[in-house]
């Protein structure tokens, strides 16, 4: 995967890519699928936010044998930060992802399907704060300095781009992407969208898709593996 764009991330952790191979089979129940992505977002969430953010000081506090040290957090800080699924197989990932940071963050949610016939993102829902360049609502404040896409599959790459140009016209100044698995077409349809702003970091990496949009050889449909909806 040498010609991968240089904002491409995809993790080597032998652990991480044994668990990819569990998630992969047809076999695996719906409750180790959700056990899975958890897992898989929590190792791909590590190495994607120690490269996108620094620590830093904020004052002093007492240890409980009396003694004085320097507090540690992030910068970004947390409330400059969100974290934006995208619904609905996006929520799976969210605690993991939460649970990396020192405190809570916002949630927002962008709600996306695939059209059948052109495998184009439709987004049906959109809960940022303040999304539209043409009105101003002076009670939802400004736009968050870094968001945490989350999605566990970046196939054609078009959702993500549209996530992407989503969070770009809200105003936010950095993109970090965390999936599970990706294609190549995809990474680099995602990683081109805006290169200067977008970090994608995934599990693993395949090299194409079927005639149906789907990864070959993929996880399936991991929503309707999460929620068990096969078949619907």
């Amino acid at each position: 995967m040498a010609n991968l764009p240089k904002n491409a991330h995809v993790s080597a952790h032998p652990c991480l890519q044994a668990k990819l191979s569990q998630l992969r089979s047809a076999a695996t129940s719906s409750r180790d699928v959700q056990t899975l992505v958890h897992e898989i977002a929590l190792m791909v969430g590590y190495e994607a936010l120690a490269s996108g953010l620094t620590a830093t000081a904020d004052g002093t506090d007492e240890s409980p044998l009396g003694y004085n040290y320097t507090r540690t957090t992030i910068s970004p800080s947390p409330p400059s930060i969100c974290i934006v699924p995208i619904l609905r197989s996006g929520l799976s990932m969210v605690s993991a992802l939460s649970s990396l940071l020192p405190t809570p963050v916002s949630v927002h949610h962008l709600g996306m399907y695939r059209e059948k016939s052109t495998l184009q993102p439709v987004e049906y829902y959109n809960n940022l704060p303040y999304h539209s360049p043409t009105v101003t609502n002076p009670n939802a404040g400004g736009p968050s300095q870094l968001a945490i896409i989350v999605d566990p599959i970046i196939a054609t790459g078009a959702t993500m781009r549209a996530a992407i140009d989503s969070l770009k016209d809200w105003g936010v100044k950095k993109i970090i992407v965390c999936a599970v698995l990706a294609t190549e077409e995809g990474l680099a349809a995602a990683c081109g969208e805006w290169e200067e702003g977008v970090e994608v970091w995934v599990g693993g990496c395949d090299k194409d898709v079927d005639e149906k949009g789907m990864i070959k050889p993929g996880l399936g449909d991991i929503g309707d593996r999460l929620y068990l909806t096969i078949g619907k």
